[in-house]
């Protein structure tokens, strides 16, 4: 349950009402002109099954007018307790966060910024120290920290739009974020011995069969989390499917010149990635998470088609990889 605040010219506060009657509004009221510019606020109580048609509705009507303003508000508790009604329709819907919701959300995690490269930063040295010692708590610490998985599902998300701008920026965060934990873990592989009796690290080498299905629970369960509003599931997706102890793996192996160590921990690195953007597209897709114009919507399956396709072949290729390694 959450509030959608309207405010807008007095001219259209009836068209907003009536959005909030046809789509099922819980509750709603306006307060009168509040300012020189004689605009009004309207605010429109709606549960979770009904905020994305409303949001709909009402960018349709009034999206485009300068005079404008949309926000949601979250909601802890309304009394008297409200019960909302599901039809069929609504069940497939998304149910827990809108579009924008989701986009405002999920974008942030693909910004490139000072921060990001900094959690990375200091996430790899914590997650190599923890590797070489061999220390589960210090690798779960830095699987936590870790910003990676951010700019992978805002990829998917990115697909599922047609946004690309969100798309190139996601691949760019993601590159520059892999780049700089590569590197910086080559380089502590080059100066810090390397001890292969070290079974968490000895354990990103290996790759098989379950790690693709728990690469691909994990993706799924970081979408579903968000789609939900059950965001503090992420901390436990974080740990499933780290990104981070791999990519730090590999650049340990490479620094101590175990070739076909560092391989192994690569294949484990490209099936988290392959898995993670593949479950999350489907998961996306599967909730009903799509732009809102039909210009938007084509633009959009042409885009989430070829995604697919390419995660898919990726990760028949990756299949591949492991049963040949397991075999020769």
């Amino acid at each position: 349950m959450k509030i959608i605040e309207v405010i807008t010219e007095q001219a259209h506060i009836n068209t907003v009402e009536n959005i909030g009657k046809k789509y099922g509004a819980v509750d709603q009221w306006h307060i009168g002109p509040h300012n020189i510019e004689q605009r009004a606020v309207i605010r429109l109580l709606v549960d979770d099954n009904h905020r994305q048609s409303v949001m709909d509705a009402l960018l349709n009507a009034l999206g485009t007018r300068e005079t404008t303003r949309i926000m949601v508000v979250p909601v802890d508790v309304t009394l008297p307790k409200v019960e909302p009604e599901t039809s069929e329709n609504e069940k497939s819907s998304t149910g827990g966060a809108t579009r924008e919701e989701l986009y405002h959300t999920i974008s942030k995690g693909a910004e490139l910024n000072s921060n990001f490269l900094l959690l990375v930063f200091l996430s790899t040295i914590v997650a190599a120290i923890g590797l070489i010692e061999n220390n589960l708590a210090v690798v779960v610490g830095a699987m936590v920290i870790a910003p990676l998985l951010g700019p992978n599902i805002a990829l998917a998300l990115a697909a599922a739009l047609g946004d690309t701008p969100l798309m190139w920026t996601s691949l760019k965060t993601n590159l520059a974020g892999l780049g700089l934990a590569l590197c910086l873990s080559l380089l502590i592989g080059l100066i810090l011995p390397i001890d292969l009796n070290s079974q968490e690290l000895i354990s990103r080498t290996d790759v098989g069969i379950d790690s693709v299905v728990l690469a691909l629970a994990s993706g799924a369960a970081a979408v579903l989390s968000m789609t939900t509003g059950l965001s503090s599931v992420l901390v436990g997706v974080m740990v499933a499917v780290a990104l981070l102890p791999p990519t730090a793996t590999v650049g340990l192996m490479l620094g101590s010149g175990q070739l076909a160590l560092a391989f192994g921990a690569a294949l484990l690195l490209a099936v988290n990635i392959v898995c993670v953007n593949l479950a999350a597209k489907t998961v996306f897709l599967t909730r009903g998470v799509k732009p809102r114009t039909w210009l938007e919507k084509r633009k959009a399956k042409q885009s989430m088609t070829t995604y697919i396709a390419f995660w898919v072949f990726s990760l028949l290729v990756l299949l591949v990889a492991i049963y040949l390694r397991g075999h020769l």
